[in-house]
């Protein structure tokens, strides 16, 4: 490691802080990733180019110390120039940006996919991921407006899911749902007024897969026309008072449910 300690300063580090920002990390092809757990997942994956560590999160954690990519020590100040949370944990990675073509993530012969299309929320965003990883879904394809996957948010929200299926994101929505349906996957749109009750036995032909599930944003919910292209508009009944679930809640209900119903075909 270098040392002294690089400083808000240092070159490397200004270089860097760039990357908390969209525009940053198109131009250079890099993210960042904070904190022990994500920065391991991302050693695992192989996209780390650098880690800057301070030295009492050297001390906590000295496996960093040691790896094969460079390690540049820097002081509290520049770690917390390098964070856009409350409480920096001082080990922060710059990374290759991990998504792939819209036509890579879809090789082979995908079941289970995962659409976002117009979520602006980067922790909605990464939650999807995490619940789309958790669920065994073969990708998760961002269409349209939808936040980039590598805003530090979306990373933490993922806990590392990021980098454990293929991400790719394309601003023609529609170009996203060809390609899926290229693919010969049945595009479900979850949409809380949806013709199709989830829960209805009927509905597990339709579940069962190949499928790709697109969600919208909290708000609004999946774009009209992306909803109306969609072969079926899929909805979680309300058996409560609530006025309705969030995205995650939601996304998480609806790839389960074509898990189970896939299971219950091949038994």
């Amino acid at each position: 490691m270098e040392s002294p300690p690089g400083t808000e300063r240092t070159p490397r580090v200004v270089a860097a802080r760039k990357l908390l920002r969209r525009a940053g990390r198109d131009r250079a092809g890099r993210f960042l990733v904070e904190g022990a757990q994500a920065v391991r997942e991302a050693l695992a994956y192989g996209v780390v180019h650098e880690l800057f560590v301070t030295a009492a999160a050297a001390t906590r954690h000295p496996e960093f110390v040691d790896t094969e990519v460079r390690v540049s020590l820097v002081d509290e100040r520049a770690a917390e120039t390098l964070s856009d949370t409350v409480t920096p944990q001082g080990i922060v990675a710059v990374c290759e940006l991990v998504d792939v073509p819209v036509a890579d993530a879809l090789l082979g012969t995908p079941r289970l996919v995962a659409v976002c299309a117009g979520i602006a929320d980067p922790g909605n965003a990464g939650t999807v991921i995490r619940v789309a990883d958790a669920a065994g879904a073969d990708a998760v394809l961002l269409a349209g407006d939808t936040v980039d996957p590598h805003n530090g948010k979306a990373v933490r929200a993922s806990t590392g899911s990021v980098f454990h299926l293929p991400l790719a994101r394309d601003r023609d929505a529609s170009a996203v749902l060809d390609a899926c349906r290229a693919a010969g996957l049945t595009l479900l749109a979850a949409d809380g007024h949806g013709e199709l009750d989830l829960h209805d036995p009927a509905a597990d032909a339709v579940l069962a897969g190949p499928v790709a599930w697109i969600f919208g944003g909290e708000a609004h919910g999946v774009p009209s026309d992306l909803a109306a292209a969609a072969e079926h508009r899929v909805r979680v009944p309300i058996l409560g008072r609530a006025e309705s679930l969030n995205l995650a809640t939601a996304a998480a209900i609806c790839l389960y449910a074509s898990v189970a119903a896939a299971r219950r075909r091949s038994s």
